[in-house]
């Protein structure tokens, strides 16, 4: 059995597996088959009424020069989660992460990350008020905090790979004068490390322009934030 992470327990890394294995809960992302298998995304309460998010895969696998024969796309992402989180951007809580083969000799593997306390979509924040209850100069808070957060990944190399506005979380907290906007990015599925930062600032910019729904002024006033954070302009993104 391959298991990269498991949170503190004195439960077998084994026992641990099977634990999250036979839970089941509402899928929140159907079981999609690509990459040789299936992988979906269940929402899963746990006794104590903690709310988990675990990705179950079986036979979803990536190939690269380090992985010839493939490994399980769950075990990329835990890699991608550990870097960003050291550049200080806000993700999921992994609570567990493991992999191992079946009877058949199947790639069996999970990836059971907390709820992000507070937070939602930030399409769906637009949609409920949120830019007209806390105000413009919160919103530019807001885009300044992304745009921050954006950079910060960026300059340790690391590409998102799939970041569209629906990746994007936010949530205010505090009240008043005292609010203040934060953020977090989801689903690093996709996520590698570039051989430069300009590298990967372009790829993730360019789709996230193409999949948001943020005004010319909104995505000129993102890119200022993000170009001065980052140190230096990025070709091709005012066009």
């Amino acid at each position: 059995m391959a298991v990269e992470y498991v949170s503190d327990t004195e439960a077998s890394a084994e026992n641990r597996f099977d634990e999250f294995w036979a839970q089941r809960g509402e899928w929140v992302e159907e079981p999609n088959v690509r990459r040789g298998g299936e992988s979906g995304v269940q929402r899963v309460t746990t006794a104590d009424g903690r709310l988990l998010y675990a990705k179950r895969q079986t036979g979803h696998i990536h190939r690269s020069w380090l992985h010839p024969f493939g490994r399980p796309t769950v075990l990329r992402e835990l890699a991608a989660l550990r870097g960003v989180q050291k550049l200080n951007v806000r993700t999921p809580e992994v609570i567990y992460c493991g992999a191992r083969r079946n009877a058949t000799k199947q790639w069996e593997a999970l990836l059971v990350t907390a709820a992000l306390e507070g937070f939602e979509e930030i399409e769906h924040w637009y949609a409920a008020g949120g830019r007209e209850r806390y105000g413009e100069e919160l919103h530019t808070c807001l885009l300044k905090e992304l745009a921050e957060t954006l950079a910060r990944m960026h300059r340790g190399r690391w590409q998102h790979g799939c970041i569209y506005i629906k990746h994007v979380f936010v949530r205010v907290a505090g009240e008043g004068p005292d609010a203040r906007p934060e953020v977090a990015l989801l689903d690093f599925e996709k996520c590698r490390q570039r051989l430069t930062a300009t590298a990967a600032a372009r790829h993730d910019l360019k789709q996230l322009r193409r999949h948001s729904s943020f005004s010319d002024a909104d995505w000129k006033q993102l890119l200022y934030f993000y170009e001065t954070a980052f140190g230096s302009a990025i070709k091709g993104l005012h066009t």
